[in-house]
């Protein structure tokens, strides 16, 4: 048996001044894959957010997009650092593979979570 495998509301940044206050603070890191700015959320889990634009392709390969990231978000959940908010941008127009993209959200993360520890 699997387990619940559905990606939960408490999860998600959903309204726009939760995006709005996680990209004031400017925290990002990026590699050649995604872009990902962060913010201590104080809460006890991480949510994430998701800005696909048309620059990455059709609708068809945004939505590829947004699921491969919600899905390495998922799975990644307990190797990435807790208690933030992500927001998360992919940054290669290149049909994305998740391995890849879940190796640059859980390095690019832990890059900000240690910026934002020093900073505190």
């Amino acid at each position: 048996m699997m387990g619940d495998q559905r990606f939960p509301r408490a999860a998600r940044l959903g309204s726009s001044s939760d995006f709005d206050r996680v990209y004031r603070r400017r925290r990002s890191a990026a590699d050649d894959v995604l872009l990902v700015y962060g913010l201590a959320n104080g809460r006890g889990h991480s949510r994430l957010g998701l800005s696909v634009s048309r620059k990455v392709g059709s609708a068809v390969k945004r939505n590829r997009w947004k699921r491969l990231i919600r899905e390495a978000f998922r799975t990644q959940a307990d190797r990435l650092p807790d208690g933030y908010d992500w927001v998360v941008i992919p940054r290669s127009p290149v049909a994305p593979v998740l391995p890849a993209v879940a190796a640059s959200l859980r390095k690019l993360t832990e890059r900000i979570a240690r910026r934002l520890e020093r900073e505190s």
